[in-house]
């Protein structure tokens, strides 16, 4: 459950975020005190099916500036300064098709303003923990096309690069672009789908027991449960090599191990939002677990794009026969 010192700050940014909480839809009516009643499926699983894009997060930061401490809303000031900063942004897509001149305006989707100060809510500074002495060999060993390094193999590049998967927790988190998630239930599964990279999670819910912890895999293996209205799901059997957030410009690569564990909770709370929270630890890399809440907003207009992230695409390549023509021409310079 959500901390109940963050609870206040959680419904007000609910209201502020999606605005529709409460609201009745199909298959939806009020209970006999007028609260809204979540919906159930055809075999009486709570109703989390839909279009739940994370776009509209992006201009929310991961983690929490310094400055904030430990306040988890943005003050009116703030908030609109926010406002102005991504109207800004998100203007230059008319401002290149006005100059006919494609740029970061056709491929960044900036999101929409709100009033959270970050999306990681524990610990109650909205930061990630500090790194294990395991977890900062793990991190100062890690490279990606950010690396200020020559490229010699495909290796060299993390699994973004090579468009392989974003991981987890990674994957539940906005992007620039294709942030689209889908969920599809049937009798004894939920299955979540993610528009970046073409990936699907199948999650069963019939009470299999895990897999063996020698079977490893990019994206975990994961089982669920309905707790009440709650959807809970607990991912594990991690193969330990994708990083554990998005690696930028100037960003520190934070690991992932094998240990990594992640339990992600989904509670409809609206006719057109979800609760989302995503708690994870791993013991060999972080000094103690951390947790990002956001609510996510029913979008049915949305629609995936493919990901065909290397039809034609010969970056790695390039980066690597880049670097051995620097290398060779400073070794004999004409």
């Amino acid at each position: 459950m959500i901390v109940r010192s963050w609870m206040l700050c959680w419904v007000a940014a609910v209201t502020l975020l999606a605005g529709c909480g409460g609201a009745t839809g199909p298959g939806q009516t009020p209970s006999a005190t007028g609260a809204w009643t979540p919906p159930l499926t055809a075999w009486g699983d709570p109703d989390l099916q839909g279009m739940w894009p994370i776009d509209k997060l992006n201009g929310t930061p991961l983690q929490r500036p310094e400055s904030f401490g430990e306040r988890a809303l943005l003050d009116d000031d703030e908030y609109a300064e926010r406002v102005k900063r991504l109207k800004g942004l998100n203007a230059r897509y008319d401002e290149e098709i006005k100059s006919n001149k494609m740029g970061i305006g056709h491929w960044a989707e900036m999101g929409q303003p709100n009033r959270l100060t970050s999306l990681i809510v524990e610990p109650a500074n909205g930061r990630l923990p500090a790194l294990t002495p395991e977890g900062e060999r793990r991190s100062a060993a890690m490279t990606s096309s950010w690396s200020n390094i020559p490229f010699d193999k495909v290796s060299d590049f993390n699994a973004l690069d090579r468009c392989i998967t974003r991981g987890l927790p990674a994957s539940m988190f906005p992007f620039m672009y294709n942030s689209g998630i889908e969920i599809v239930q049937a009798p004894g599964y939920v299955v979540i789908r993610l528009e970046l990279i073409h990936e699907t999670r199948i999650v069963p819910l019939d009470g299999r027991p895990p897999l063996d912890r020698a079977i490893e895999q990019w994206l975990g293996e994961s089982r669920g449960r309905f707790d009440g209205d709650t959807l809970v799901i607990e991912t594990t059997n991690f193969n330990g090599e994708s990083p554990m957030t998005i690696v930028g410009p100037g960003g520190k690569p934070i690991p992932t191990s094998e240990q990594l564990r992640i339990v992600e909770r989904l509670r409809r709370s609206g006719a057109a939002t979800i609760d989302y929270e995503i708690a994870v630890e791993d013991p060999v890399v972080l000094t103690r677990p951390w947790k990002a809440a956001f609510p996510l907003e029913l979008d049915p207009k949305y629609r995936f794009f493919e990901y065909a992230c290397h039809e034609d695409n010969s970056a790695v390549r390039n980066y690597i026969e880049a670097s051995r023509y620097e290398r060779a021409h400073a070794a004999h310079p004409r």
